[in-house]
């Protein structure tokens, strides 16, 4: 649903451009990349994530930073193998040096390495145990930003599951307001 506001959300940043600050711009980009990344729509996520990879400021570095996870997990996604090694490696740099790696995401980059020459058949069972190496860091306190940034636990299910990210995102949504 969220992603039907998208172009109004553009028309009112352009309209307002000279009021609204760089950061609030950032932060609606990557909002957005996300909407886009949930949906499946990869090309259009990494087009809105290269707004914020691209741009020469010194904000938010954990924006920065988790745009670039999210960028590597698109190009994942869209089976861009090519770009795969390079692109892992130039992330985990860039998050090294800002000192942004958390055990989360370290646990990320150990996995996509390791799963990169995999046949698609043999990535379930490593999706899975994936899954339970992370799962248990969620309720860690010190791990909940990389949450905040990124719902890897939902990413991970919708490849455990065979189910598209939105839906285990909306059913997470659902049982939530059951409780």
């Amino acid at each position: 649903e969220g992603l039907k506001l998208v172009p109004e959300i553009e028309a009112k940043m352009e309209e307002y451009h000279l009021f609204v600050d760089q950061h609030r711009i950032l932060v609606l980009n990557y909002k957005i990349a996300m909407l886009y990344f949930g949906s499946g729509d990869y090309n259009t996520c990494i087009d809105y994530l290269q707004k914020i990879i691209h741009e020469k400021t010194d904000l938010r570095y954990d924006l920065q930073c988790y745009a670039r996870v999210v960028h590597l997990l698109a190009h994942y996604e869209l089976g861009n193998d090519m770009l795969m090694e390079s692109l892992s490696k130039s992330v985990y740099r860039f998050m090294a040096k800002m000192a942004n790696l958390t055990v989360v995401e370290e646990a990320m980059f150990k996995f996509l390495r390791q799963s990169f020459p995999m046949s698609p058949r043999q990535l379930k069972p490593e999706f899975e145990k994936f899954l339970q190496s992370i799962k248990h860091l969620e309720k860690n306190r010190f791990e909940t930003r990389a949450f905040a940034y990124l719902d890897i636990i939902s990413w991970v299910e919708s490849k455990v599951y065979g189910k598209p990210m939105s839906v285990i995102i909306h059913e997470k949504y659902l049982q939530s307001r059951h409780k």
